[in-house]
């Protein structure tokens, strides 16, 4: 929420007690200021609307302090409201959700979004005796072993030596022609993955590139391999997905390594300085009495901006993508899910550090922390698609 909207959700719910009867005001304020509490005050703002309200109302400010106290509460993105003195409404947004996500994932590290919700199944997955059927189960059993469960692989025939040196497979899946087929002797959950094969032999493209060549598209989809179009799994450009996403993760390692350069170390937080008091017109700062303008401390919203805001959605979102990629055996979600975190990150890098003679604030600490934590989901996801995240790209 942004002092902007702040300053108009309080003058909504001014308008509707006013509407239903419980404010007898003939002329309405056309705007309510809000800005940081003052001595004796709390919370994220404080506004004096109640105090302009009494008398107009015929009532006591702390009645009607308390009367939109009641209706400030129920509104999305407030944490609490308190009447202080003889009637300042001190309100504090619920602007930490997005620290306490970022603090997760960083004491999390490569698990955050792993869980327990598969803890004693046992899941029976066999494959064709295919390089991409057998790099796909692979994935599948990696993220089905991160929500709990345990998963048995078969094969058709033994894995090839190169699947095993250059693709990453396990090299003891056992030989199972019956397996998936419901005569088999596994028990359990069978669910057979049948994806389209590749058109060509992937191995040439080294391990992580064939396996993201495998992995990326659809299991229904036919990979790009062995056509013109297989160079661009190895080009180190923005065309190529995986680059964009190993890209992502390497720049913020380099932000750590830089950061600690300049002597800070990333700490979650609010991303934008802590901006001055707004009217709900939104034409600038104010004095907390309305008569005059001052030099805001920073602008923007209260906690994110508008480009962390889908970078921080899509961070809250990895742990149902990865129960997802598990039920439906499906590795392209985690993988497209990657890139748009990848992309998400971009705009959010070139803040990070402080430029010139700026000195490093809590919102670049913040920066950092929340760049952080993204090359952390990349880094965790590369990982159970079996793809190395490097810190140099």
């Amino acid at each position: 929420m942004t002092p902007v909207e702040l300053s108009r959700t309080v003058l909504h719910a001014v308008h509707r007690a006013v509407d239903e009867g419980e404010l007898a005001v003939a002329v309405l304020p056309e705007r309510v200021v809000v800005a940081p509490p003052g001595p004796g005050g709390c919370g994220d703002y404080a506004t004096n609307v109640a105090l302009q309200l009494a008398r107009p109302a015929g009532q006591p400010a702390p009645a009607v302090a308390e009367l939109l106290r009641t209706r400030l509460l129920r509104t999305d993105g407030i944490s609490d409201v308190v009447v202080t003195g003889p009637g300042f409404l001190n309100i504090s947004l619920d602007g930490d959700a997005d620290g306490r996500l970022v603090r997760d994932i960083l004491r999390a590290g490569l698990r955050y979004g792993h869980s327990d919700t598969l803890a004693g199944q046992t899941v029976d997955l066999h494959a064709a005796h295919d390089a991409r059927a057998v790099v796909l189960m692979d994935a599948v059993a990696r993220v089905l072993r991160s929500q709990g469960a345990r998963p048995r692989l078969t094969c058709a025939g033994p894995p090839e030596d190169a699947w095993v040196r250059i693709l990453g497979v396990p090299s003891d899946i056992p030989s199972d022609i019956s397996a998936g087929t419901g005569t088999g002797t596994g028990t359990g959950t069978d669910a057979p993955l049948r994806p389209v094969p590749a058109p060509a032999d992937p191995t040439p493209l080294g391990r992580d590139a064939a396996r993201w060549a495998l992995l990326h598209p659809a299991p229904h989809d036919r990979p790009h391999i062995g056509d013109s179009r297989s160079e661009q799994h190895l080009a180190q450009r923005e065309t190529n997905p995986l680059f964009r996403v190993r890209y992502a993760h390497a720049r913020t390692r380099a932000l750590l390594r830089n950061a600690a350069d300049l002597g800070f170390t990333p700490e979650p937080g609010p991303l934008t300085p802590e901006p001055g008091p707004v009217t709900s017109e939104g034409d600038g700062p104010v004095t907390s009495e309305g008569e005059g303008p001052l030099t805001p401390e920073g602008d923007g919203p209260l906690t994110v901006d508008g480009e962390a805001q889908s970078l921080i959605q899509l961070l809250a979102d990895h742990p149902r993508v990865l129960a997802a990629t598990a039920a439906h055996r499906a590795p392209d979600r985690l993988a497209r899910h990657l890139v748009a975190v990848a992309d998400a990150l971009a705009p959010l890098l070139p803040s990070v550090l402080p430029l010139g003679d700026e000195k490093p604030s809590a919102a670049h600490r913040a920066r950092l922390a929340l760049a952080e934590a993204a090359g952390t989901v990349l880094a965790g996801g590369l990982s159970l698609l079996g793809i190395d995240a490097p810190e140099h790209l």
